[in-house]
């Protein structure tokens, strides 16, 4: 019997999208150990068939035994013939293969953006021998929503987001593949060897970091001073600035403050003025993450991957968003009603569901695919506490967004003091309104001034010169990076998070203050030198815009991967030119670099502790004076270690980090054995 065939993106989406369509019962038929579902709807059979992420990705075609480039001749391949650790997806791969049979109709429901529709793409063309397919669109996993997808979808896939993504996937491979093996074999044709690698928007982003970072060294402060009076009416305190500000003369400031001294000091003007201050717009991802880093410290990367997995339990809408329109059709009423049955957000739901309009304040940002962030209404069952907070967050910005604007009162007290005046400004929240549905997120100063009128007098106790400096730059952390990113147009919405976490991976990055290390520093230094296309934002920006032209239909994606593979050409064959001259200087960075991380501290006779490797290949921490000093110590087999900067409280070495696949991460003194880690402080 023929059926129609339905592609998810993972198997959790297969599973909800199974139980969402089906009139009836649901049949797990499954092969290869992969849980598939027949469920009929409308007297139509249906298969619902999950993928697991990307099941082919481009590859060289002919791949030889040694390192070249340039590498222009790809192809789709399967994902788990990329190796062992690919192979967890061949029984997707397969089971698609076997369902497949019997399918004469065909729908795409994977996520509605660029990664999805080329996921769904490739498998219908390459597994099921055809691209003619319907194409489901929704923003969230609750089942009005996926019935709606499914009896009113497309006729046909979205082409030009296919066509885009396809042209991403080609100028991303084309950049990261060739320009690694050129880093590289650079390195290795100057007698060092290390797997180094950039990337279309790594090398920029890393550029933006190392040039903060130049400026922040660079930077040589300026002193200056300021006039500060302390004063008090009717015996409450006021603190003001000389209206000046910054005194660049010190001598100037000397002036001012012996004229003041011993003098009378009188309220001359005293200022107040109301203004509103008016909710949040809704979250798109850029925001969410930026926010979430903020109130919880989770990197960008975590946040995607919490906020995934409540769109995949239906709790919240698609995250890959770049919206802050919350459109009428989501059903604003029904939604909050919903969310009143969570005893956490009943009283705030009442106060809203409770006005004659609902209407959010929504910023300008708008994506053609999904609104911004929003929950659905539905319960939750079992979050994790990592859920739970941006679960929290999500829901508390979504409520505050209808909430009416806050008022706050803004004060400036003038005090003159022998003609000398002084300023004194403070804030204070009048009615709180949306801040209270943002609660505990809802962060902000009040400076509260004493209740003065003018002509009363000021009981001066002190008026003295503070010695100031002009600060650096501030250090980009994850959540200005993304913005910067975003201001830019480098990257996707969807991209930045994981780029970054590249960066920190490969050793390039270090701290939640992003510093640039001196691998980071020996790699971009060397392509701003000798190859400044690869990291230019303005190349990277403009083959993102005609991306986007594809997408619009303006541009053909033929036209652009030729372009990119011309230009690539040119520059690889300039760097090639280079080669040995950028592989000495990298050579001298990576083995400083490759001590640092190695060395957990000092050996008993003086000499170094590093990570070394026996001659079977077992790893241990030996003195670097072997030798004549012999001190060993053993390390895990298993696993990836890294030195971190913590040192143990016991001998003062530095801590190991030890992760393992598929358990937790734990800490190690090489000398101590393990380390606990300190319970977190309760808040």
């Amino acid at each position: 019997m023929s059926y129609t065939l339905i592609i998810a993106e993972k198997p959790s989406a297969a599973k909800r999208i199974a139980d969402a369509l089906a009139e009836g019962g649901i049949k797990k038929i499954g092969k290869h150990g992969v849980a598939s579902f027949r469920i009929s709807r409308g007297g139509r059979d249906i298969v619902v068939a999950p993928a697991v992420g990307h099941l082919f990705i481009l590859a060289q075609r002919k791949a030889g035994a040694v390192w070249t480039y340039p590498v222009f001749d790809v192809e789709w391949k399967p994902t788990f013939e990329r190796g062992k650790s690919a192979l967890w997806s061949k029984k997707y791969f397969d089971n698609i293969k076997t369902v497949v049979k019997g399918a004469d109709e065909f729908i795409s429901s994977c996520d509605y953006d660029i990664e999805g529709s080329v996921i769904a793409y490739n498998i219908l063309r390459f597994i099921c021998g055809t691209e003619k397919a319907k194409r489901m669109k929704f923003s969230t996993m609750t089942t009005p929503d996926l019935v709606q997808a499914y009896e009113q979808a497309s006729p046909e896939l979205d082409f030009p987001q296919i066509e885009a993504g396809l042209a991403r996937h080609f100028l991303d491979y084309y950049w990261g593949i060739n320009l690694s093996r050129a880093l590289t074999l650079a390195l290795k044709e100057a007698g060092g060897y290390r797997i180094l690698s950039t990337g279309r928007v790594q090398g920029p982003t890393l550029q933006i970091l190392e040039e903060r970072q130049k400026e922040i060294e660079a930077f040589k402060p300026k002193p200056f001073w300021e006039i500060q009076l302390t004063g008090l009416v009717d015996s409450q305190k006021i603190i003001a600035l000389h209206v000046k500000g910054k005194f660049w003369e010190k001598g100037q400031a000397e002036t001012i403050l012996k004229n003041c001294e011993g003098k009378e000091a009188i309220v001359s003007g005293v200022e107040r003025r109301q203004q509103k201050q008016y909710p949040p717009f809704p979250f798109d991802l850029t925001t969410l993450q930026r926010e979430s880093y903020r109130c919880f410290g989770y990197s960008p990367k975590m946040t995607l991957d919490i906020a995934q997995s409540l769109y995949e339990q239906a709790l919240i809408s698609y995250p890959r968003t770049a919206s802050q329109k919350l459109p009428a059709k989501i059903g604003y009423k029904f939604i909050l009603q919903n969310l009143a049955k969570q005893k956490a957000y009943h009283e705030l739901c009442g106060k809203l569901l409770s006005r004659p309009r609902l209407r959010p304040n929504e910023g300008k940002k708008v994506d053609s695919a999904h609104p911004a962030i929003f929950p659905t209404g539905n319960l939750p069952k079992a979050l994790n506490s990592y859920q739970k907070k941006l679960y929290d967050l999500i829901v508390k910005r979504f409520l505050a967004v209808f909430a009416d604007p806050a008022v706050r009162e803004v004060m400036r007290v003038l005090i003159e003091v022998d003609g000398e005046k002084f300023l004194a400004q403070g804030i204070r929240t009048l009615k709180s309104n949306w801040m209270d549905f943002y609660k505990p997120y809802a962060r902000f100063k009040e400076q509260i001034l004493p209740d003065v009128k003018e002509g009363q007098d000021v009981k001066a106790e002190k008026i003295e010169i503070l010695d100031k400096e002009t600060q650096p730059p501030k250090r980009f952390t994850q959540a200005s990076i993304l913005k910067e990113l975003e201001s830019l147009g480098l990257g996707t919405k969807g991209t930045r998070a994981l780029i970054l976490q590249t960066l920190y991976d490969r050793g390039y990055i270090d701290e939640r203050a992003i510093i640039v290390t001196m691998l980071g520093q020996a790699v971009v230094t060397a392509l701003s030198k000798h190859c400044p296309e690869i990291v230019s934002v303005e190349l990277t920006r403009k083959f993102e815009e005609e991306m986007q032209a594809i997408q619009g239909g303006q541009k053909k994606r033929q036209d652009i991967v030729k372009e990119a593979e011309g230009m690539l050409r040119k520059i690889l064959a300039h760097f090639k030119e280079h080669e040995m001259e950028i592989g000495k200087e990298l050579l001298v960075v990576v083995r400083e670099q490759q001590k640092i991380e190695s060395t957990v501290g000092k050996c008993k006779c003086g000499g170094n502790l590093i990570m070394r490797r026996s001659h079977k290949g077992k790893r241990f921490m030996g003195c670097d004076k072997y030798p004549k000093c012999t001190e060993t110590f053993s390390l895990p087999h298993t696993g990836s270690l890294k030195v971190i900067s913590q040192e143990c409280p016991k001998c003062g070495l530095n801590i190991v980090s030890v992760k393992a696949k598929g358990k937790r991460p734990w800490k190690l003194c090489v000398r101590c054995g393990f380390v606990k880690a300190k319970a977190k402080k309760a808040k």
